[in-house]
C-alpha cells in the first residue's frame, strides 16, 4: 500500500501572550491509552494490551480534539491536564478515521470548566513560522518546537490507509507521542500534528484547519458521515496535439476524465474522456491541479470541501461543448473495507474448523511478507478483488467479499487441499456476497455434503465436506481450540 512509508506521530510549540491571557498550553493535555487490537487472521482473538500516549487539546464544548490513531481500539483512555498529576477518565465521542481526527469527552466534563478552549486560525502560508506542542516520548513534560511551513499539498493519511487529504509539512520536530497536539501561529491553532516519514530528517505533517473544521461541522448533527469522494480519476491533458483533437485551446486548463467508480457520484454526471475545466469554482489545470490559497494542490481538495449530501458545481468540456453540471457529493461507504477498520472487531463465522471472515485491508496486512510464491499469488488476487475490481469489472463486485482465512486442523477437514487465504465464491450453489451468506448457505443445506467453490489465483477450485460429519465435529473443534463462540456477525 502507498502508506507504508508514513509513520503516525505528533507535535510541539511556544507563543508570546499578553500578561492577562491564560497561556495556551493550559488547554493542552496528555492522553494515555490502553488499547487491544484484534487479530484479523484469527478474528476471535485479540493481541496483548498495549499502552501508548499522545496529545490533545481542549476545544469548544469542554471537549478534547486529538488524532483518531491515538485512541484507536482503546479499552481505556486517561487524560492528564497541564501541570496536574490527576488522571481523568475520558471516552470517545466521535472518531473520523478517514481524516485521523477524534473528539473526546471527560466522564465529568465539568473538570474542564476552568480551561479556555483554543481557537482555530487560517491555513499558514509556506515559509511562515509555526510552533508545535505536545508530549513526545523521552520525557514527561510538555515539549515546544518552532519550525517553518515547508509545503502544502495533498498527502496520504497513514491511519486509514486509503485516503489522501490536504496536509501541511513542517520542519518542526514531530516525534512519537506528539500526535494530536496543536500547531500554533500566534495564539491560534493552525493544525493538528499527526504523522511523519521515516528516513526524512526535519519533516513532519499536520492536519490543516480546513480539514479540522470540515470534521467538526460534520459531527455537529451528532453523526459522522466522513469526507466525500467523487469517484473519478483524472489524467493530465498536456499534449498540445491531443488537445487540438479534442477541440481545446492550449491554455493550460482542463484534465481528462480517465475512469469513474461504478455507482459513485461522478458517474452520475461525468463520462470517460470528459475534460474537467472547473470544480467548485476552482479552475482545473491541465496537470489536474487547482490554485488554492497561494498554492497548487490536487483537484481532490475541491471535491472534499462539501459535506456529504451537498452539491458541487462542475464545468465540463464534452463533444465540443462546455457544460455546467452539479454533482451530489457523498461519503463512499464501499471503501470502508479498502481502508483500515477500527472501532468494531472483525466479524467471522467458523464451521467445522473453516474460518470465514470479510476481506479487508486489515486482513491483507496479516500476510506480512508472504515469502512463498503461492502466498504472493494469493495476496495479489485478494488485493485485486479489494482495490481494482470495482473499476475493471464493476458488475462482479461483492458488497463484502469473504475469504477462507484458515482451517483449524481436524480429521473432518484433513483432506481439504486448500488451507486458507482464498476468496470464497459459492457455497452449496449460493454466491457469497457477504458473511451472512456463508452462514445461511451452510446451515440451511440439507444435502449429504457441502460444496465450497473458491477463487484461486489461477482458477476456481471446488472442495467438499461431509455435512453430517462436519456438524458432529463442529462443537469438538471449538472446544479443542478454546473458541467460545463460532461467530461474530
Amino acid at each position: 500500500m502507498w502508506l507504508a512509508a508514513l509513520v503516525l506521530l505528533g507535535c510541539a510549540w511556544g507563543v508570546t501572550l499578553r500578561a492577562e491571557e491564560a497561556p495556551p498550553e493550559q488547554a493542552v493535555v496528555q492522553i494515555l491509552t490502553s488499547s487491544q487490537v484484534p487479530d484479523f487472521a484469527s478474528p476471535w482473538r485479540f493481541e496483548p494490551v498495549m499502552r501508548s500516549s499522545g496529545t490533545g487539546f481542549v476545544i469548544a464544548g469542554r471537549r478534547i480534539l486529538t488524532n483518531a490513531h491515538v485512541i484507536a481500539w482503546a479499552k481505556q483512555i486517561l487524560v492528564r491536564r497541564y501541570q496536574d498529576p490527576r488522571l481523568l477518565t475520558a471516552r470517545v465521542v466521535f472518531a473520523g478515521h478517514d481524516c485521523d481526527l477524534a473528539v473526546l469527552e471527560l466522564e465529568e466534563p465539568a473538570q474542564l470548566a476552568d480551561v479556555k478552549p483554543l481557537q482555530f486560525g487560517e491555513l499558514p502560508p509556506v515559509q511562515s513560522t509555526v510552533v508545535t506542542c505536545g508530549y513526545p516520548a523521552g520525557g514527561d513534560q510538555m515539549s515546544f518546537t518552532r519550525g517553518v511551513v515547508s509545503r502544502i499539498e495533498v498527502q496520504p493519511y497513514a491511519h486509514a490507509g486509503n485516503r489522501a487529504l490536504l496536509a501541511v509539512q513542517t520542519d518542526a520536530a514531530i516525534n512519537p507521542g506528539n500526535s494530536g497536539g496543536p500547531v500554533f501561529q500566534g495564539d491560534k491553532v493552525v493544525g493538528v500534528a499527526f504523522q511523519g516519514i521515516p528516513g526524512l530528517q526535519n519533516a513532519g505533517f499536520f492536519i490543516p484547519p480546513e480539514i479540522v473544521e470540515h470534521f467538526l461541522k460534520d459531527i455537529a448533527d451528532g453523526h459522522y458521515d466522513g469526507f466525500p469522494q467523487a469517484g473519478v480519476t483524472l489524467e493530465p491533458l498536456q499534449n498540445p496535439a491531443y488537445r487540438r483533437v479534442l477541440g481545446l485551446v492550449d491554455d493550460g486548463r482542463g484534465a481528462r476524465v480517465d475512469s469513474l467508480r461504478f455507482g459513485g457520484p461522478a458517474a452520475q454526471v461525468l463520462r470517460p474522456d470528459d475534460v474537467l475545466l472547473q470544480a467548485g469554482g476552482y479552475p482545473v489545470g491541465s496537470d489536474g491541479m487547482i490554485p488554492y490559497q497561494r498554492n497548487r494542490v490536487a483537484v481532490g481538495v475541491a471535491f472534499q470541501q462539501p459535506q456529504a449530501g451537498e452539491a458541487l458545481r462542475l464545468s465540463v468540456f464534452r463533444e465540443s461543448r462546455t457544460l455546467e453540471v452539479d454533482i451530489k457529493m457523498e461519503a463512499y461507504a464501499g471503501d470502508r473495507l479498502a481502508g483500515r477498520q477500527y472501532d468494531e472487531p472483525p466479524r467471522y463465522f467458523i464451521y467445522a474448523g473453516l474460518i470465514f471472515t470479510p476481506l479487508s485491508a486489515n486482513y491483507l496486512e496479516t500476510f506480512g511478507d508472504p515469502g512463498r510464491d503461492y502466498l504472493w499469488k494469493g495476496l495479489a488476487e485478494l488485493t485485486y478483488q479489494l482495490y481494482h475490481l470495482d473499476t475493471e469489472a464493476p458488475g462482479a463486485v461483492r458488497p463484502e467479499p469473504v475469504v477462507l482465512s484458515g482451517i483449524l486442523p481436524h480429521a473432518v477437514n484433513a483432506d481439504l487441499a486448500l488451507r486458507g487465504r482464498v476468496l470464497v465464491n459459492r457455497i452449496n450453489g449460493v454466491r457469497i456476497e457477504r458473511l451472512e451468506d456463508v452462514r445461511r448457505a451452510l446451515l440451511e443445506n440439507h444435502g449429504a455434503r457441502h460444496l465450497i467453490e473458491f477463487n484461486t489465483p489461477e482458477h476456481g477450485m471446488l472442495e467438499a465436506l461431509d455435512r453430517a460429519a462436519a456438524s458432529a465435529a463442529h462443537a469438538e473443534i471449538l472446544r479443542t481450540y478454546g473458541i467460545v463462540s463460532d461467530q461474530r456477525l
